[in-house]
């Protein structure tokens, strides 16, 4: 098989706008000695992607190639490569360079579609060091949607406060994190208290396992509700998504010494936050961002997944062709979608 020479890859001229999102191509060059050449067939979005195309995530440049995620297979590596093989179905990590542990600014700069280029490209060249095996029962576009998404719930829920059967999870929407979180948190065993605006949306976290489901539109007092649900206690976990408008509800509905995992900042709410601090004592939470995870826990995380094949299978909303990631990138943001919103690079 001759390998490819050039890559056809999205690119952002201007930071403010993802409709200014165009198509070149640029030369490939041969993988050096630890490096692999992939043929990316499926990129999944994430709000950062979004976010940074319109400049309310503090990374990236104009020029940059977009997004984290990946999926796709190995066609040539480099002469000291001996993990990977052509043909291999493989994911690269969010950060490149996190291979297990705590991250550190170093390992910050390698984090894809931001800090460093992205993977919205046909072809492209990975550090040996950062690619994980996809399970074999996943796809390519189920499989795109586990470098982000699934790690940073997987992080989350089996972190310092590892989940365990019996305990409450409270997930906030129906986005990919949330999404992957309670399918985590069902197949250990727990139980899942879902929230979102969409009484469509809640029927499809009930048919995925959540126990309770709460339309915070139609009971904005959610975290009121919450305490209901649990007798007064609070969850152990709550997978914090919203940001400012919705931490202050996280903390009420959480137990004393519960967990909340920050990891988004999606609602356009603001709050009062005068008295976190104060409550965050009184509680003996452990209130915890979450930045992704690191190759040992995407190896761990695609265990659980394999254990759990039916329980963990991802949930992809949409699927969009390459040319089409302009209209990707607006299905996002109109946040209609439950679950993940995929770019099928590859047509074969």
């Amino acid at each position: 098989m001759t390998l490819p020479t050039k890559t056809r890859e999205y690119r952002l001229p201007e930071i403010g706008t993802y409709k200014s999102l165009t198509i070149g191509e640029r030369e490939l060059q041969k993988p050096r000695a630890n490096e692999v050449l992939v043929k990316v067939h499926a990129v999944s979005l994430q709000y950062r992607d979004l976010a940074i195309t319109l400049g309310t995530y503090p990374v990236g440049g104009s020029n940059l190639v977009p997004c984290s995620d990946m999926a796709g297979e190995v066609l040539s590596v480099g002469e000291e490569v001996k993990k990977w093989k052509k043909g291999d179905r493989v994911c690269a990590n969010f950060s490149t360079d996190h291979i297990y542990g705590d991250t550190n600014p170093e390992i910050i700069k390698t984090s894809l579609g931001g800090q460093s280029p992205g993977v919205l490209t046909e072809y492209r060249t990975f550090p040996s060091h950062s690619l994980v095996s996809i399970p074999a029962h996943l796809s390519y576009e189920q499989a795109s949607t586990l470098p982000c998404a699934a790690l940073t719930a997987y992080n989350a829920l089996y972190g310092p406060i590892p989940l365990k059967s019996g305990d409450t999870v409270l997930v906030l929407g129906t986005g990919g994190v949330s999404m992957f979180a309670l399918q985590f948190a069902v197949a250990s065993g727990a139980t899942v208290i879902a929230t979102s605006s969409s009484n469509e949306k809640l029927k499809i976290a009930a048919k995925l396992g959540a126990k309770h489901l709460i339309n915070y539109k139609e009971k904005p007092q959610w975290d009121k509700e919450v305490l209901k649900l649990t007798n007064g206690v609070g969850v152990d976990h709550v997978i914090e998504v919203g940001g400012e408008g919705t931490l202050p509800k996280s903390i009420s509905s959480v137990r004393i010494g519960g967990g909340i995992h920050v990891i988004g900042f999606i609602s356009k709410e603001s709050s009062s936050s005068s008295d976190i601090v104060m409550q965050s004592i009184s509680k003996a939470l452990v209130i915890r961002g979450i930045y992704i995870g690191s190759v040992a826990q995407f190896i761990d995380m695609n265990r659980l997944i394999e254990a759990n094949p039916d329980k963990t299978k991802p949930v992809v909303d949409k699927v969009f062709p390459f040319e089409d990631a302009v209209k990707a990138y607006a299905y996002l943001e109109s946040q209609k979608h439950v679950g993940k919103v995929v770019i099928r690079v590859s047509k074969n």
